[in-house]
């Protein structure tokens, strides 16, 4: 939770220095899918629901997946948020609770697999179906 906390402060509006260090700015700001999951990931896909947006994000280094939604409205305000990944051949992994600001990271092995993906916030959740194999 505290990294949740802390990874809040990380907004588009932020200044990002030349090595890539994105400074403090307001806990009501919003947060970046990349630095949720960390070092290495980028976004390979993403889905836009009304309240969030889920994004599927490949770290190539390490061979794995991560889910990550981002709250675009009622941010700051505690509501039910989810992001799920499921690997096949594995456990879906999920994590949804009440959040501020996002949900995850979830994040898993996905090198030569299939993946299913999704979250959302509210009654407003999306699940794909088997994508991005690997």
């Amino acid at each position: 939770m505290m990294r949740k906390a802390a990874l809040a402060l990380v907004t588009s509006a932020a200044a990002v220095g030349a090595a890539g260090v994105a400074l403090a700015a307001p806990a009501s700001a919003a947060t970046s899918p990349a630095a949720v999951c960390g070092s290495g990931y980028s976004v390979i896909d993403h889905k836009a629901l009304t309240g969030s947006t889920v994004y599927l994000l490949w770290n190539g280094s390490s061979g794995r997946n991560c889910v990550v939604t981002v709250k675009t409205s009622s941010v700051g305000t505690k509501t039910r948020t989810g992001a799920y990944l499921y690997v096949q051949g594995s456990s879906p992994i999920e994590d949804t609770d009440s959040y501020a600001y996002y949900a995850g990271p979830v994040s898993a092995p996905a090198v030569g697999k299939c993946v299913q993906w999704g979250g959302g916030t509210n009654n407003q959740f999306w699940y794909s179906g088997w994508t991005h194999c690997s």
